[in-house]
Protein backbone atom coordinates (compact mmCIF):
# COMPACT_ATOMS: atom_id res chain seq x y z
CA UNK A 1 0.00 0.00 0.00
CA UNK A 2 1.18 3.36 -1.14
CA UNK A 3 1.93 6.14 1.49
CA UNK A 4 -0.28 8.73 1.81
CA UNK A 5 1.63 12.03 0.41
CA UNK A 6 -1.22 14.29 2.30
CA UNK A 7 -2.13 14.47 5.96
CA UNK A 8 -4.55 16.10 7.89
CA UNK A 9 -2.89 17.19 11.53
CA UNK A 10 -5.37 18.43 13.78
CA UNK A 11 -3.95 20.12 16.83
CA UNK A 12 -5.73 20.33 19.96
CA UNK A 13 -4.99 22.85 22.79
CA UNK A 14 -5.05 20.45 26.43
CA UNK A 15 -8.45 21.83 28.52
CA UNK A 16 -8.51 24.75 30.78
CA UNK A 17 -6.20 24.04 33.90
CA UNK A 18 -5.80 24.76 36.85
CA UNK A 19 -2.91 27.34 36.00
CA UNK A 20 -5.18 28.88 33.43
CA UNK A 21 -7.66 29.24 36.78
CA UNK A 22 -5.12 30.93 39.05
CA UNK A 23 -3.67 33.01 35.83
CA UNK A 24 -0.11 30.83 36.10
CA UNK A 25 2.67 30.42 33.49
CA UNK A 26 2.37 26.61 34.31
CA UNK A 27 5.16 25.94 32.14
CA UNK A 28 6.60 22.58 32.13
CA UNK A 29 5.61 22.06 35.81
CA UNK A 30 3.51 18.41 35.27
CA UNK A 31 1.24 18.83 38.52
CA UNK A 32 -1.11 20.85 36.90
CA UNK A 33 -4.33 19.23 36.31
CA UNK A 34 -7.64 19.88 34.44
CA UNK A 35 -9.77 22.34 36.03
CA UNK A 36 -13.40 21.58 36.67
CA UNK A 37 -13.80 23.51 33.37
CA UNK A 38 -11.35 21.55 31.83
CA UNK A 39 -12.71 18.13 32.51
CA UNK A 40 -15.94 19.46 31.21
CA UNK A 41 -14.19 20.18 28.34
CA UNK A 42 -12.46 17.24 27.77
CA UNK A 43 -15.66 15.54 28.02
CA UNK A 44 -17.33 17.69 25.13
CA UNK A 45 -14.63 17.71 22.91
CA UNK A 46 -14.26 13.25 23.07
CA UNK A 47 -17.32 12.82 20.60
CA UNK A 48 -15.95 15.31 17.95
CA UNK A 49 -12.46 13.51 17.98
CA UNK A 50 -14.60 10.12 18.29
CA UNK A 51 -15.72 10.78 14.76
CA UNK A 52 -12.42 11.20 12.81
CA UNK A 53 -10.42 8.45 11.27
CA UNK A 54 -6.94 8.73 13.19
CA UNK A 55 -3.92 7.02 12.06
CA UNK A 56 -1.97 8.20 15.37
CA UNK A 57 -2.44 9.94 18.56
CA UNK A 58 0.76 12.23 19.43
CA UNK A 59 0.81 14.08 22.71
CA UNK A 60 2.81 16.23 25.05
CA UNK A 61 4.18 14.06 27.83
CA UNK A 62 2.73 17.14 30.41
CA UNK A 63 -0.32 15.69 33.06
CA UNK A 64 -2.63 18.35 31.75
CA UNK A 65 -2.28 17.16 27.94
CA UNK A 66 -2.90 13.36 28.83
CA UNK A 67 -6.16 14.18 30.66
CA UNK A 68 -7.62 16.02 28.09
CA UNK A 69 -7.72 13.05 26.13
CA UNK A 70 -8.70 10.84 28.83
CA UNK A 71 -12.47 10.72 27.81
CA UNK A 72 -11.84 10.01 24.47
CA UNK A 73 -9.47 7.46 24.96
CA UNK A 74 -11.74 5.43 27.20
CA UNK A 75 -12.71 1.75 25.52
CA UNK A 76 -10.45 2.80 22.56
CA UNK A 77 -8.03 0.75 21.65
CA UNK A 78 -5.67 3.56 19.94
CA UNK A 79 -2.52 3.64 21.52
CA UNK A 80 -1.06 7.35 23.24
CA UNK A 81 2.00 8.47 22.00
CA UNK A 82 4.02 10.84 24.28
CA UNK A 83 6.38 12.88 21.92
CA UNK A 84 8.58 15.04 24.09
CA UNK A 85 9.13 17.83 21.31
CA UNK A 86 5.35 18.65 21.42
CA UNK A 87 6.08 19.65 25.60
CA UNK A 88 5.89 23.44 26.62
CA UNK A 89 7.88 26.34 26.06
CA UNK A 90 10.59 26.53 28.56
CA UNK A 91 10.07 29.57 30.32
CA UNK A 92 12.56 29.04 32.87
CA UNK A 93 12.50 31.13 35.95
CA UNK A 94 8.72 32.47 34.91
CA UNK A 95 7.46 29.07 35.13
CA UNK A 96 5.02 29.15 37.97
CA UNK A 97 4.83 32.74 38.01
CA UNK A 98 1.56 35.24 37.78
CA UNK A 99 0.93 36.55 34.67
CA UNK A 100 -0.35 39.44 36.06
CA UNK A 101 3.06 40.15 37.47
CA UNK A 102 5.13 38.63 34.47
CA UNK A 103 3.23 41.52 32.46
CA UNK A 104 4.93 44.15 34.40
CA UNK A 105 8.26 42.82 33.25
CA UNK A 106 10.69 44.71 30.74
CA UNK A 107 10.77 41.50 28.47
CA UNK A 108 6.95 41.29 28.51
CA UNK A 109 7.17 44.49 25.59
CA UNK A 110 9.06 42.22 23.57
CA UNK A 111 6.92 38.91 24.15
CA UNK A 112 4.05 40.51 22.80
CA UNK A 113 6.06 42.09 19.79
CA UNK A 114 9.06 40.79 18.52
CA UNK A 115 9.31 37.16 20.46
CA UNK A 116 11.62 35.73 17.55
CA UNK A 117 14.27 37.96 20.11
CA UNK A 118 13.32 36.27 23.12
CA UNK A 119 14.81 34.07 25.44
CA UNK A 120 13.85 33.20 28.80
CA UNK A 121 15.73 33.64 31.45
CA UNK A 122 17.24 29.93 32.32
CA UNK A 123 14.66 28.73 29.86
CA UNK A 124 13.96 28.22 26.02
CA UNK A 125 13.83 31.07 22.86
CA UNK A 126 10.67 30.98 21.27
CA UNK A 127 12.97 30.25 17.86
CA UNK A 128 13.82 26.57 19.13
CA UNK A 129 10.39 26.00 20.20
CA UNK A 130 9.23 26.66 16.89
CA UNK A 131 11.89 24.90 14.99
CA UNK A 132 11.07 21.42 16.82
CA UNK A 133 7.38 21.93 17.26
CA UNK A 134 7.44 22.20 13.90
CA UNK A 135 9.86 19.65 12.64
CA UNK A 136 8.19 17.24 14.98
CA UNK A 137 4.71 17.66 13.66
CA UNK A 138 6.17 17.10 9.80
CA UNK A 139 7.84 13.80 11.15
CA UNK A 140 4.40 12.37 12.57
CA UNK A 141 2.37 13.49 9.84
CA UNK A 142 5.21 11.80 7.27
CA UNK A 143 3.22 8.34 5.45
CA UNK A 144 -0.44 9.48 7.57
CA UNK A 145 -3.66 10.82 6.16
CA UNK A 146 -4.88 11.99 9.08
CA UNK A 147 -2.93 12.43 12.89
CA UNK A 148 -4.35 13.92 16.67
CA UNK A 149 -1.98 16.19 17.90
CA UNK A 150 -2.36 17.31 21.53
CA UNK A 151 -0.10 20.15 22.93
CA UNK A 152 -0.26 23.73 24.38
CA UNK A 153 -1.25 26.91 23.00
CA UNK A 154 2.17 29.02 22.30
CA UNK A 155 3.51 25.74 20.78
CA UNK A 156 0.31 25.25 18.07
CA UNK A 157 0.24 29.17 17.93
CA UNK A 158 3.72 28.29 16.28
CA UNK A 159 2.61 25.81 14.22
CA UNK A 160 -0.08 27.80 12.46
CA UNK A 161 1.81 30.69 12.09
CA UNK A 162 4.74 28.66 9.91
CA UNK A 163 2.21 26.95 7.90
CA UNK A 164 0.22 30.36 7.37
CA UNK A 165 3.80 32.17 6.15
CA UNK A 166 3.85 34.64 8.90
CA UNK A 167 7.54 35.17 10.74
CA UNK A 168 7.47 34.38 14.24
CA UNK A 169 6.65 37.93 15.57
CA UNK A 170 3.35 37.75 14.09
CA UNK A 171 2.45 34.62 15.97
CA UNK A 172 0.69 36.45 19.21
CA UNK A 173 -1.90 37.99 16.76
CA UNK A 174 -3.46 34.09 16.82
CA UNK A 175 -5.32 32.55 19.71
CA UNK A 176 -5.23 29.24 20.53
CA UNK A 177 -8.26 28.59 23.07
CA UNK A 178 -8.38 25.52 25.59
CA UNK A 179 -9.76 22.74 24.03
CA UNK A 180 -9.80 24.44 21.06
CA UNK A 181 -9.34 22.02 17.42
CA UNK A 182 -6.72 23.49 14.55
CA UNK A 183 -6.92 21.61 11.73
CA UNK A 184 -4.02 21.49 8.99
CA UNK A 185 -3.34 19.82 5.74
CA UNK A 186 0.54 18.55 5.32
CA UNK A 187 2.67 18.82 2.87
CA UNK A 188 0.50 21.34 1.33
CA UNK A 189 -0.02 24.09 4.39
CA UNK A 190 -3.50 24.73 3.78
CA UNK A 191 -4.84 26.11 7.07
CA UNK A 192 -8.11 24.91 7.33
CA UNK A 193 -9.62 25.45 10.86
CA UNK A 194 -8.24 27.72 13.46
CA UNK A 195 -9.24 27.48 17.13
CA UNK A 196 -12.52 25.96 16.74
CA UNK A 197 -14.63 26.11 20.23
CA UNK A 198 -18.13 25.84 18.88
CA UNK A 199 -18.39 21.96 20.22
CA UNK A 200 -17.59 23.22 23.98
CA UNK A 201 -20.80 24.52 26.16
CA UNK A 202 -19.36 27.41 27.56
CA UNK A 203 -18.10 28.80 24.11
CA UNK A 204 -20.14 27.37 21.33
CA UNK A 205 -22.92 30.34 22.03
CA UNK A 206 -23.51 33.28 20.19
CA UNK A 207 -23.54 35.36 23.53
CA UNK A 208 -20.77 38.01 23.68
CA UNK A 209 -17.91 36.60 26.15
CA UNK A 210 -14.62 38.68 26.30
CA UNK A 211 -10.48 37.60 26.29
CA UNK A 212 -7.80 36.89 28.50
CA UNK A 213 -5.56 39.75 27.70
CA UNK A 214 -2.71 37.33 28.93
CA UNK A 215 -1.96 35.74 25.40
CA UNK A 216 1.79 34.37 26.74
CA UNK A 217 1.18 30.15 27.81
CA UNK A 218 -1.60 30.63 25.04
CA UNK A 219 -3.60 31.99 27.91
CA UNK A 220 -6.86 31.39 29.36
CA UNK A 221 -8.71 31.66 26.50
CA UNK A 222 -12.53 33.31 26.60
CA UNK A 223 -14.09 34.57 29.76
Amino acid sequence: MAKSTSCEVVLVRHAHSTANLKGILAGRDNRVALSPRGRQEAIELAPVLAKMELEGIYSSPLRRCKETLVPYLQGRSEQLHLVDDLIEMEYGSWSGKALSTLSRHELWKSIQSRPSTVRFPDGESFGEMSLRANQAVINLASGKSRILILSHGDVIKSIVAFHLGLSLDQFQRISIDPASITRIQIPSSQVIQVNSTGHLSELGTSKRVKRDRFQLGGGSGKL
